[in-house]
C-alpha cells in the first residue's frame, strides 16, 4: 500500500528546474519534489506521496499520523518503498 507520509521541509533548492527539498521523515531525510506546492517553506510540514509533495499539513496533524504510522510498524515500511522511486518533473512519464 502506498501511503502519503509526513514530513518536515529542512532545505529548499532547485535541481534541473524543478522546485525540490530535502524532508525530515521522522528522522529519514529524502528528496522530494515541491513542484506542486511551490509555496512550501523550510519549516513546513507537508503530505509526500511517490516523492511529490501533495499538500501542506499542520504540525500537530502531521505529529500524529506520524505517530500512528509508527504504532503500526508501517512508517519505515513506505518509506523504503519510496526508496525505488524515480523522481519525474511533473507532466511527464
Amino acid at each position: 500500500m502506498c501511503l502519503a507520509i509526513p514530513g518536515r521541509i529542512v532545505e529548499v533548492y532547485d535541481s534541473a528546474g524543478l522546485h525540490m527539498g530535502r524532508i525530515d521523515f521522522d528522522g529519514v531525510m529524502k528528496e522530494v519534489c515541491l513542484a506542486y506546492l511551490p509555496e512550501a517553506q523550510i519549516g513546513d510540514y507537508i503530505l509526500v506521496h511517490v516523492g511529490f509533495a501533495i499538500s501542506k499539513v499542520d504540525e500537530e496533524e502531521a505529529l500524529r499520523t506520524l505517530d500512528a504510522l509508527r504504532e503500526m510498524g508501517e512508517l519505515a515500511a513506505e518509506l523504503e518503498s519510496d526508496e525505488a522511486d524515480i523522481l519525474q518533473p511533473p507532466g511527464s512519464a
